[in-house]
């Protein structure tokens, strides 16, 4: 698929450099080559090895991993995923998970790749999981009747891509393992695969990262079943971004690099945290192997069934506030927000509404104060927040959300935008000619606010969202 002369105009821009996955795509649109081929050119650099014997390498690197595969599509019981590998090699063509037989194979192969995986092992990646979705899109392209060549191209990249997760993995997490690298290699190799050109595959890379960051996965892995969303889910997001990037001109200016680099930085920073909650609901459930509880004191095993029980009926009190609080049936939908984000948009600009209603008098000066999220956001909230302040306009109204910075009383304020540390405050000061007024409140979802302090008071603040029928809450 390339000629040695092409490989050798790369090569020099490859040699004796360490470069990103940006940059190695950068190299890649410089030349017209895939990513893929890319990728092995420079590893045929770092190995010296001939661009046959890349492939050849990469490819026996699964021999035991397609074993294992086999062994999930047969004879194989997972002690979390039972023989779900075999169940659905029965029914693969009779009842198929999705209508693309590509993506289709890719997961049954995926998940008995999983089962396989607590039969006789896997060869790691960033953990075993990643390399689930890797093995089993291989088995899948090899079905459709893809080169042997091409296949070992798409293998490749994705273990291109799952190195650099691997070199990231510090500590519990799929979102650095079965889902997150898995998905980003899955996007990688199809969008390559597909046509796409290097910047494509970045792309590709990029969207199927974002859905995976700061997943957890240990301890809910010996939760039985679980997993299993996970590691056939890295396929489906990789699918889809990929055909999103393939099919539409979705915008995706994130760099790659930068996506990576955050989401490593997230896994160290956020599992701690997640696996401690994890731990406390989950745990009861954990799988638990009959020949190695005996040995486990009595008491012990006592107290984690009283403990399971205790967590369900803490979870169902704690479930029970949530419905209390809930709206009825036909009333669980907000009013409209326009600007993409309830929390982001609605809550902030129904701040700036209520703050509206208390005041009297010509507006000369709005000052708005947003949280780091908020504020980040502020190219769809700022918008709305002014309609709400200016006009008391509802967060549903959409020709005054896309016209406010046209209207002429705009022009006579003056406007200022900040940003504060303190987390979910949302602020608004409105001096007028008459009466100002000011609220601080704290952002929720679902266009709510939750109203910290407020002048002229709280309490004529609370009047002004009861009559606006905006949702307050704690």
């Amino acid at each position: 698929m390339i000629s040695q002369d092409r490989i050798r105009r790369v090569q020099a821009d490859l040699s004796g450099k360490t470069l990103t996955l940006g940059e190695l795509a950068e190299i890649a649109e410089k030349h017209g080559l895939p990513l893929s081929i890319t990728a092995v050119a420079e590893a045929m650099v770092k190995e010296g090895k001939t661009y046959e014997e890349i492939l050849s390498l990469v490819l026996g690197s699964f021999e035991h991993n397609l074993r294992a595969l086999d062994v999930g599509l047969t004879w194989g019981r997972s002690f979390l995923l039972g023989t779900v590998g075999s169940e659905l090699a029965r029914k693969k063509d009779e009842k198929p998970l999705i209508n693309d037989s590509l993506i289709n194979n890719a997961l049954v192969y995926t998940l008995a790749t999983e089962v396989g995986n607590h039969e006789i092992g896997l060869r790691p990646c960033a953990g075993t999981g990643d390399s689930c979705p890797y093995t089993g899109l291989m088995r899948a392209l090899k079905d459709e009747g893809v080169s042997e060549e091409q296949i070992a191209l798409s293998t490749a990249l994705m273990l291109k891509v799952g190195s650099i997760f691997r070199a990231g993995k510090q500590t519990t997490g799929c979102n650095m393992e079965g889902f997150g690298a898995g998905a980003a290699a899955t996007a990688a190799a199809l969008t390559d695969l597909r046509g796409g050109t290097p910047n494509q595959v970045l792309k590709s890379i990029v969207l199927a990262l974002s859905p995976t960051i700061a997943v957890p996965c240990t301890p809910r892995v010996m939760v039985a079943g679980l997993c299993a969303a996970h590691i056939s889910g890295a396929i489906l997001i990789g699918n889809q971004a990929s055909n999103l990037i393939m099919k539409t001109s979705l915008p995706i200016d994130v760099d790659v690099d930068v996506m990576i680099a955050m989401a490593t930085r997230i896994h160290v920073e956020a599992a701690p945290v997640i696996t401690r909650i994890n731990l406390e609901y989950l745990e009861p459930y954990f799988r638990k192997n009959p020949e190695v509880e005996p040995f486990v004191d009595g008491e012990l095993r006592k107290s984690e069934k009283e403990r399971a029980e205790r967590i369900r009926q803490q979870a169902r009190e704690e479930v029970r506030k949530l419905v209390s609080s809930s709206r009825s049936l036909t009333q669980v939908l907000g009013e409209v927000v326009v600007g993409g984000s309830s929390i982001a948009v609605g809550s902030p600009t129904n701040m700036a509404r209520i703050c509206h209603e208390m005041i009297s008098g010509e507006i000369k000066k709005i000052r708005i104060e947003l949280t780091t999220d908020l504020f980040s956001r502020r190219a769809i909230n700022v918008p709305a927040i002014l309609m709400g302040a200016i006009y008391g306009a509802k967060t549903g109204d959409v020709e005054m959300y896309h016209k406010i910075f046209e209207l002429p009383e705009i022009k006579n304020i003056e406007i200022n935008v900040s940003k504060v540390d303190t987390p979910e405050v949302q602020r608004i000061r409105i001096e007028t000619t008459g009466k100002s007024a000011m609220v601080d409140g704290r952002n929720r979802g679902g266009g709510r606010v939750a109203i910290i302090d407020a002048k002229p008071s709280v309490q004529e603040a609370l009047i002004a969202a009861k009559t606006l029928g905006i949702e307050v809450t704690n």
